[in-house]
């Protein structure tokens, strides 16, 4: 087995268990005594680090005919050979009725970083892992492409494993497993930068093509194949769901990623072959086709009876992490003697000029973002809340001194936020060492957040936030 079950995009009876095999082989559902059978594939688009392909057939089942209460569960693999694998019972549960409350996960950035498994076993200590889905702003590995991001990292950090419960890190002493979230509850995904893959052709490694996007090369392949549903117009690149009482809407919104010499300045070896900067990847100015549609989403009878809205995508927009600069539009290209700069002009950022006032007009209540490795939250003059979650498995640091972006300011924790070294409390957390998730908690109106300081294995998860939605 390369995974346990996962659950993606559940519906009025039913919900789509998928998992995969490290050689050909069959697979179903079992349900009590009923078998429901799975569509078995070889994914062609996944490799080790040099570039061969790795063997990972997929088997994706559409369970349908459930009730409204959690049914138990489990997933047989039956290989060319004749063994098969059998997995322990889970649960699953078509979707939750529109009006009903739910409790999310939201998380994102844990790409193998060194705390994730002790955050996601901390999840599933605090508030269990039957909950009603995992909210996921991007970023769940680092190279798409590399079938160990995924599933057997040689840190025990791939994402499959740190979700369903098989990651296998130690730190202060304590072995951490990850949880089994993903088996019981399904992931509502949004892409990131490093669900994108660069020029497949031009370089032998996969980490050298995924350091090598452009405009014309670039692809997200393999997040389609692992992650086919939720689907919109575009496939599963952008989508909106009714999960309960929450209107949930993910974009496609992130970009190249360069180095600050590459940011704002074409490497002199790349003047004839220009990397161009820190492109966008899929549009969504205004007129955009993913504009377009997220408007008419926003507008549509199912937001509108809504109790709460929320969007996800991975930039991070209002912030004070490293990556909330510079702004998010068309690089500006300047050529002089010699070599080609690049500006960002703050007034031209896509996602302050075209999506917040969609958001501000729809009465969005929350836009979750990722990509920085901290935690911070705003709120914007119409009443939107803007949170970041993602200091999970590591932190790029806070600059609160540069301030938000946007103009905003950050909001404090109302419950225990954490203090400076002179005792005044901060807006933020940003540290290696402190792992934070949040949830959303729709019955209570409320996203409360949590810490847990991984030096101290037996010390106490700290709710330190609370956000009244």
């Amino acid at each position: 087995m390369h995974s346990e079950p996962y659950l993606l995009d559940p519906f009025d009876d039913g919900v789509h268990v998928i998992w995969h095999t490290a050689a050909p082989a069959t697979g179903a559902v079992l349900i009590g005594e009923r078998r429901v059978e799975a569509t078995s594939s070889a994914l062609v688009t996944l490799h080790d680090d040099d570039g061969i392909r790795a063997t990972v057939w997929r088997h994706w089942s559409e369970v349908r005919g459930l009730g409204a209460s959690r049914t138990p569960y489990r997933i047989v693999s039956v290989f060319d050979d004749g063994s098969t694998t059998e997995s322990p019972t889970y649960t699953l549960a078509p979707a939750v009725p529109a009006g009903e409350p739910v409790r999310l996960l939201l998380s994102s950035d844990h790409q193998m970083w060194q705390n994730t498994p002790a955050n996601l076993a901390k999840v599933a200590e605090t508030v269990g892992v039957e909950l009603d889905g995992v909210l996921f702003a991007g970023d769940m590995v680092g190279v798409p492409e590399r079938a160990g991001d995924w599933f057997d990292h040689p840190t025990g950090r791939g994402f499959f494993a740190g979700m369903t419960g098989w990651a296998d890190t130690e730190i202060a002493g304590r072995r951490y497993r990850g949880a089994p979230l993903l088996q019981h509850a399904p992931l509502f995904p949004a892409i990131g930068n490093h669900e994108v893959m660069g020029h497949r052709t031009r370089h032998r490694t996969l980490k050298a093509r995924f350091d090598d996007p452009a405009p014309d090369a670039w692809d997200t392949a393999t997040y389609e194949e692992l992650f086919p549903v939720p689907r919109g117009p575009a496939g599963p690149r952008w989508w909106s769901r009714t999960v309960g009482d929450v209107f949930v809407v993910a974009l496609f919104v992130t970009r190249a990623w360069r180095d600050e010499a590459g940011t704002y300045a074409e490497p002199p070896e790349r003047l004839s072959d220009p990397q161009g900067g820190q492109f966008l990847y899929e549009r969504v100015d205004a007129g955009s086709p993913q504009h377009t549609w997220l408007a008419g989403e926003l507008a549509s009878p199912a937001a509108r009876a809504a109790r709460f809205r929320v969007v996800l995508f991975h930039h991070g927009s209002h912030g004070l992490g490293a990556h909330c600069v510079p702004a998010y539009t068309d690089p500006v290209k300047t050529v002089f003697d010699g070599g080609v700069r690049y500006a960002y002009p703050i007034e031209d950022d896509v996602v302050f000029r075209d999506l917040a006032p969609l958001f501000a007009a729809a009465g969005v209540d929350l836009v979750l973002n990722g990509h920085s490795h901290l935690w911070n939250r705003f709120r914007d003059p119409a009443g939107v809340n803007w949170l970041e979650t993602s200091n999970v498995g590591n932190s790029y640091g806070a600059f609160p001194e540069r301030g938000d972006p946007g103009g905003l300011t950050a909001v404090l924790p109302t419950v225990a936020p954490l203090r400076d070294a002179a005792g005044r409390p901060i807006a933020y957390v940003a540290d290696d060492d402190v792992t934070v998730f949040s949830v959303l908690d729709s019955a209570a109106a409320v996203v409360r957040s949590y810490r847990f300081d991984t030096r101290e294995p037996d010390g106490p998860v700290v709710l330190f936030d609370e956000l009244p939605l």
